[in-house]
């Protein structure tokens, strides 16, 4: 194994001869020579290797509110960076030049520290690791999160949730900070488009995130004939509520054809009713996502309706949020790091 990406990897287990991956809840049992379902590990005599430390397909300076993350730091900027391959099989996947390639075999590694000193040198205030499945790139993330935090940056993901419960322990107690997590549907929309996943453990990551303290906010990506029934997007919504809390933000975002999937783009009255079936059931905080401009896509006192923030796109374009609360009728909004952004360097 000559290629400049390989690691001993975190997590493993010899089984009879075999190798077992506990990173992802695949939980992939290798042969000698044997690659996970992911493609970026490999048993070799008996050792499991990541293929992808360091490998950086994409790298960018990005808003939070990207990821999406409405509610933490809103107006700051993360460094972020997407790998290699992904440990789902959508077919619809809007990242999928990266999330559908193997692993290169050859190239420059991005070296931790050299990422964190690129987050400095670009004035960023934390770190993302998104674009591909974050979870695959566990031990890379686990090094930055620590020299990040040691500097007193925010560090997050944006993730399907499906990494193990000791791969999420390992990146809380590194300094993860923050996740996005996509909640593509009911079981069965879940099990039969990602090939096999159990959405059951998605939403035990979720919990065990928000009792680890970590800032938690779900996407479901709308798509037509997959996820938008009334039944499925209510689903998700009262489990939101029931297990995670009526304040945990929740994003129901427009789908676009991509990879092996043409049905038409989600059409905004079905993002709209997603929204209005998330404030059904009791969310405070429900966003309209991939509509710039659309009022939904708007945070409001969920006490007086106050507007508090206004977006279009990724900018912040009015702000009204004071020490955490409403200026109105002082009702406290959940999140974190509201302060950050009364400064005239992120409101217009």
């Amino acid at each position: 194994m000559s290629s400049p990406f390989v690691r001993k990897a975190l997590l493993q287990e010899s089984v009879g001869g075999k190798v077992r991956c506990r990173v992802c809840e695949r939980r992939c049992l290798l042969v000698e020579g044997g690659k996970g379902w992911c493609r970026t590990r490999v048993n070799r005599q008996g050792t499991l290797y990541t293929l992808v430390y360091g490998a950086v397909s994409s790298l960018s300076a990005n808003p939070i509110e990207k990821k999406p993350l409405y509610h933490f730091y809103p107006g700051s900027r993360a460094l972020t960076a997407g790998s290699w391959s992904c440990n789902f099989g959508c077919p619809w996947c809007q990242n999928w030049e990266i999330s559908k390639a193997a692993p290169p075999a050859q190239g420059s590694p991005l070296s931790p520290e050299a990422f964190v000193q690129e987050t400095l040198r670009r004035g960023c205030q934390g770190t993302s690791i998104s674009f591909n499945e974050p979870t695959l790139s566990l031990e890379w993330s686990l090094d930055i999160f620590r020299l990040a935090r040691a500097q007193g940056m925010y560090n997050t993901y944006v993730t399907n949730g499906y990494m193990t419960a000791e791969a999420l322990d390992l990146l809380v107690e590194a300094g993860l900070d923050a996740m996005n997590v996509d909640i593509k549907g009911d079981a069965e929309a879940v099990r039969r488009y990602g090939r096999g996943v159990d959405v059951e453990k998605v939403w035990a990551r979720c919990r065990q995130a928000r009792d680890l303290g970590v800032h938690l906010e779900i996407t479901t990506l709308v798509i037509p004939g997959v996820n938008d029934s009334d039944a499925c997007l209510a689903g998700i919504a009262r489990r939101i509520v029931e297990e995670l809390g009526p304040e945990t933000p929740w994003h129901v975002s427009g789908y676009y054809p991509a990879y092996r999937f043409t049905a038409p783009p989600t059409p905004t009255a079905t993002l709209e009713r997603g929204w209005a079936l998330g404030r059904e059931a009791g969310l405070h905080y429900v966003y309209v996502g991939n509509v710039p401009g659309h009022p939904y896509d708007n945070t409001y006192c969920p006490q007086c309706g106050s507007l508090l923030i206004a977006r279009y796109g990724f900018d912040l374009v009015h702000y009204a949020v004071a020490d955490g609360r409403c200026p109105r009728c002082g009702q406290a909004i959940a999140g974190i790091g509201w302060d950050w952004a009364n400064t005239p360097y992120c409101v217009g």
